[in-house]
């Protein structure tokens, strides 16, 4: 299985003198259901992961959408900038809050994710920054906080994410070993076998279910690991 998926960084920011950026955040995921999106952010931007086409689709939508707001009533307008300025009112308090720091959201594939925690564990480190992952399905959500004193090491780690899941994405491969079928002494039997195995393939990452285990690593290692399970 090859990683076909992009994580974006996009900034609706300029759409603030028209629209109500939580509504057209919304009418985004109603419009493109294959993409994934992570938290909008109080300057306006926000991690959208997917295919190419998928994400050339969403910004022809924002195309429209950005020619269609030079187009609205000045009616409609003011009511809309008047629901936008209550929204930047309550961001600017949110940012005032020395207590609640520095936020950053990124979405990455789990796989990939999960292949980073384990070989690239520093990718997530730095003094005063704190990060924390929440996995739903094929994506993970990491959120990287820190103290405002601190936001330039929390931008440096999720430049360092950004960076590392963009490099893995074009190595990485994923192959399924079905235990459809087999008993439980099989399974066994196999679990050994894999550990066995898995010194000689150091850089690959097992990731066992009840009804498959997942091979994530290099073609070559990847490769190489399932064709002696096979023999």
């Amino acid at each position: 299985q090859a990683f076909l998926s992009v994580t974006s960084t996009l900034s609706v920011a300029l759409f603030r003198d028209g629209f109500v950026l939580e509504d057209l955040v919304a009418e985004m995921k109603r419009q493109s259901p294959a993409l994934s999106f992570g938290a909008l952010q109080p300057d306006g931007s926000l991690a959208v992961q997917g295919t190419f086409p998928a994400l050339r689709e969403l910004r022809e939508f924002l195309l429209s959408k950005a020619k269609s707001l030079s187009e609205e009533q000045t009616e409609g307008k003011s009511l809309q900038r008047t629901r936008r300025k209550l929204q930047e009112h309550r961001g600017a308090a949110e940012m005032r809050n020395p207590a609640r720091g520095e936020k950053q959201v990124l979405v990455l594939d789990t796989d990939i994710y999960l292949y980073m925690n384990s070989f690239l564990p520093k990718a997530f480190q730095a003094d005063g920054v704190v990060t924390s992952a929440v996995t739903h399905g094929d994506i993970t959500t990491v959120c990287i906080e820190s103290s405002r004193a601190g936001a330039e090491r929390g931008v440096k780690v999720r430049r360092t994410i950004e960076r590392n899941s963009v490099e893995l994405q074009e190595i990485l491969r994923k192959e399924r070993i079905p235990f459809k079928g087999q008993s439980r002494a099989e399974r066994q039997r196999h679990k050994q076998l894999w550990e066995r195995l898995q010194p000689r393939y150091p850089k690959v990452l097992l990731i066992p279910s009840d009804t498959h285990l997942d091979v994530v690593g290099t073609s070559a290692d990847v490769f190489g690991f399932v064709e002696e399970v096979k023999r």
